[in-house]
């Protein structure tokens, strides 16, 4: 499970979403979508970090500007 940290009318968020649907339709991984301002501690944490990827773990697979390839490689490491 890949879990998507986003705000709404974030632009950079959309844009990221969709290369995130591309990689993950190759891998088939479920993603959990996560408005940070929903709940208080993720916004305070992530704030200004959006859009984050996190993988099952919590770790941080990418953020701010998602490059493709970068997204892809670290999707791979987790075999999924």
């Amino acid at each position: 499970m890949i879990t998507f940290l986003t705000r709404q009318g974030c632009s950079l968020c959309e844009s990221a979403r969709q290369i995130l649907e591309l990689e993950t339709a190759v891998t088939g991984a479920e993603i959990v979508d996560v408005d940070i301002d929903q709940i208080a501690t993720l916004r305070d944490e992530y704030g200004t970090r959006v859009p984050v990827v996190l993988g099952p773990s919590g770790e941080v697979l990418a953020e701010g500007r998602i490059d493709r390839r970068a997204l892809r490689r670290a999707l791979r490491r987790l075999g999924g």
